[in-house]
């Protein structure tokens, strides 16, 4: 399957495909704050404002199949994408550690996973956002 036909077999799911990454995304926040106990620092915070208006922006969109959603939640996944990024910098780049913009509560460079020595939290928003900007840009615009 050559890339042109793997593109065209998704974008008719596009809104759907980002739709089940929000949800997948939100549940797992939900699930290591709400059943796994780690607090959020405020980058998570930040990233969880970006995260959670998707899932029902585009279960709507979905549902309408309304493809004018993109101008929506497009600026919403490249914002909390970049936060994303820089968070996970910050954990792993240790000059960046030092600018912390988390002054109280839980600092924002701790790392509650560290699979295979690079896979963390922000590491896993980051994967979300891109994959929604990813399904977003390849959807029909019909």
């Amino acid at each position: 399957m050559n890339k042109n036909s793997f593109l065209h077999v998704l974008k008719p799911y596009g809104i759907y495909l980002a739709w089940v990454t929000s949800l997948v995304a939100t549940g797992g926040s939900l699930f290591l704050s709400e059943v796994m106990h780690y607090i959020p620092c405020s980058l998570c915070w930040f990233q969880r404002i970006f995260m959670y208006p998707l899932v029902i922006l585009l279960g709507i969109a979905g549902f309408r199949n309304d493809h004018s959603i993109r101008s929506y939640a497009l600026p919403l996944s490249i914002i909390g994408g970049s936060i994303s990024l820089y968070h996970y910098l910050q954990q792993k780049v240790p000059g960046l550690a030092k600018m912390l913009p988390c002054t109280a509560g839980v600092p924002c460079n701790v790392d509650y996973l560290n699979w295979f020595g690079f896979i963390t939290i922000p590491f896993l928003a980051l994967v979300a956002f891109v994959l929604i900007t990813f399904f977003l840009w390849i959807t029909d615009k019909e």
